[in-house]
């Protein structure tokens, strides 16, 4: 098998996170989460007071603080999953709050913070061999990715897998302020002026609202042999 670059992009809470994990896990592959990455700009933002009361970015602020920002991954050795640093401290449970959900579109909608984390992304995945998700992989960051693959389902169905994944955290959550975040930030993201979600024209589609997790990794297991033999 050749060494290739897999790009899975879509809507947000489609579990492409934990399909990208799985598969590189299965192949061997680097695991990279590009959504991670927005949401620890997110939290640098929320922890360096970067909003205004009125919910405003200071993009000033962010924009002078941006090349001191660095995002890395290293795997978990309990887990040997990939856990997010944010300037070398451990992030990885804040940046999946809701308080940083609600405000990541705005964050990865700026065009400064995209070509910013651009240049890091690329850098990640210069010597092929990795899988990367998020919202614009497989049209601006690896345009040429050998494999691309754009999800989708419901917001309803995304909703609650969303509210199902932070009550078994433990974490308080509203299934209808999660659907209303939901539907907010893809709106954001089909709409922003900067690398807005949209499926490549050579990505292929899938919708996994009604798909078991065994029945996608199968799924992707399948493309990535047909592509890399």
């Amino acid at each position: 098998m050749k060494k290739i670059t897999i790009a899975i992009d879509g809507f947000s809470s489609c579990g492409k996170s934990t399909m990208a994990k799985d598969l590189a896990k299965e192949i061997g592959y680097i695991y990279i989460d590009s959504g991670a990455m927005y949401r620890a700009v997110t939290l640098y933002c929320i922890e360096h007071g970067l909003f205004s009361p009125e919910g405003e970015i200071k993009t000033d602020e962010l924009k002078r603080d941006i090349s001191q920002i660095h995002i890395s991954f290293r795997l978990d050795p309990t887990t040997s999953l990939p856990r997010t640093y944010l300037n070398g401290k451990d992030v990885e449970n804040q940046i999946r709050t809701l308080a940083v959900s609600s405000k990541v579109s705005p964050v990865a909608a700026l065009g400064f913070v995209r070509e910013a984390l651009v240049r890091q992304q690329q850098e990640m995945g210069k010597e092929k061999g990795i899988v990367m998700d998020g919202r614009d992989i497989g049209t601006t960051v690896f345009p040429d990715a050998e494999l691309k693959i754009f999800v989708t389902a419901s917001p309803e169905i995304r909703a609650q897998r969303r509210y199902d994944e932070l009550q078994a955290k433990g974490q308080p959550a509203s299934y209808e302020d999660i659907l209303h975040n939901m539907e907010e930030r893809d709106r954001i993201d089909q709409t922003r002026e900067v690398s807005p979600l949209r499926k490549a024209d050579d990505a292929i589609l899938l919708d996994n609202s009604n798909m078991t997790l065994t029945e996608q990794k199968e799924w992707l297991i399948n493309q990535y042999k047909h592509v890399a033999q």
